[in-house]
């Protein structure tokens, strides 16, 4: 994950295509083509399936990443095929307005898409994660999924659902999504804190888990 303090908003901008993915010395190089390449420069921030990564080469209509190996473990990101369509979000602008929510591109974890319903001109999307996740997930709380800012609209111990508006899945990966396919999880890094917070309080033990809120 790029070491520069880029922040999104979970709003994607485009939907790339990775062009190749390639081993290098511990971890991969990445290709994506995007028109979004035009817009970009070496070293620039660019979230991928909300994976905060930097540029390393451009080229027309294509850009290149670098993925290291804690990145590769956590994340989805090492088991792109050419092909795969992915989500892309440019950084916040300082005068910017925040139209989803704080997104920092460090993923917490990687999720399985168990379910996808549709209900009349919506769809219900069903995400399992590690019980571990858990204390950090609230019902109506926000969640990055793939990047897109959702908000968790059904809780259990393991899984929770997210209802998506039609432009969406029009205008994201999720159009081309399957059971059993891998996401990344990002929580709301406010809720991290929060619980950070109480665990030096000792009003929580640290690993612990908190109660689910379930409607």
């Amino acid at each position: 994950m790029s070491s520069l303090k880029a922040m999104f908003t979970g709003l994607i901008e485009h939907v790339g295509r990775v062009a190749a993915l390639d081993p290098i010395e511990g971890g991969y190089r990445l290709s994506i083509e995007t028109d979004v390449a035009a817009q970009l420069r070496d070293g620039d921030s660019i979230a991928v399936n909300g994976v905060c990564l930097t540029v390393v080469r451009r080229e027309a209509g294509r850009f290149d990443t670098e993925i290291g190996p804690e990145t590769a473990r956590v994340t989805t990101l090492g088991s792109f095929r050419p092909g795969t369509a992915v989500n892309l979000e440019r950084p916040m602008r300082p005068d910017g307005r925040m139209g989803g929510h704080f997104v920092l591109g460090h993923v917490d974890g990687a999720g399985t898409l168990t379910a996808i319903r549709q209900d009349g001109e919506f769809w219900w999307i069903t995400v399992a994660f590690d019980p571990a996740m858990a204390p950090y997930f609230i019902s109506k709380g926000s969640v990055a999924v793939d990047g897109i800012s959702l908000t968790v609209a059904a809780l259990r111990d393991d899984e929770f659902d997210v209802q998506i508006i039609p432009f969406t899945i029009d205008h994201t990966n999720l159009q081309a999504s399957r059971p059993g396919d891998g996401v990344n999880l990002e929580v709301d890094v406010i809720g991290k804190y929060v619980l950070r917070v109480a665990q030096l309080a000792g009003m929580w033990p640290a690993g612990g888990r908190a109660p689910l809120e379930t409607p």
